[in-house]
């Protein structure tokens, strides 16, 4: 389970760990955690009763928030070992930012189950990963989606 490992948010820098969808520091947020399962990447999510589209069903909204911040959490696995790391060694691993993101809504997705995002990770770019992502609600396939990370730009740096 995601939980029992060391997740790449958990290595972010303080400056860049405010994601309202995987950030650790922001206390109202999802706290997405990305691990290595295998080749493939995964975070597992147990949405909360406030999570509702209509009454038995997860709200899409965060569906596509899970598929973007699953792809840049494992864009930034698979560039962190490309570069010969792995999350809890020293070096800081690379942030990203989303390029873009496609989400298809295959199944309603029900509420009380808990959801697991399957990343699949292809280098477009030096600069640039594209992560395909399967969310799962049990074993039902409720949707997919595509994100194209960019490494987040130098200019957003926190300046004082």
């Amino acid at each position: 389970m995601t939980n029992d490992v060391r997740a790449i948010q958990d290595d972010y820098p303080d400056d860049f760990a405010w994601c309202y969808g995987c950030g650790r520091l922001n206390e109202e947020g999802y706290h997405f955690r990305t691990v290595w399962n295998g080749n493939n990447t995964e975070t597992i999510y147990d949405p909360n009763e406030k999570h509702i589209a209509i009454p038995g069903f997860v709200y899409g909204g965060l569906i596509a928030a899970l598929i973007d911040c699953h792809g840049t959490g494992s864009a930034s696995l698979a560039l962190h070992r490309k570069n010969g790391f792995e999350p809890g060694s020293e070096e800081a691993p690379p942030r990203f930012v989303t390029g873009s993101l496609h989400v298809d809504f295959l199944k309603p997705t029900p509420q009380k189950v808990m959801l697991k995002a399957v990343g699949t990770i292809e280098e477009i770019h030096p600069k640039k990963w594209k992560v395909t992502t399967e969310v799962f609600a049990g074993d039902t396939l409720c949707a997919k989606g595509e994100v194209v990370a960019v490494v987040m730009p130098v200019t957003f740096a926190v300046t004082n």
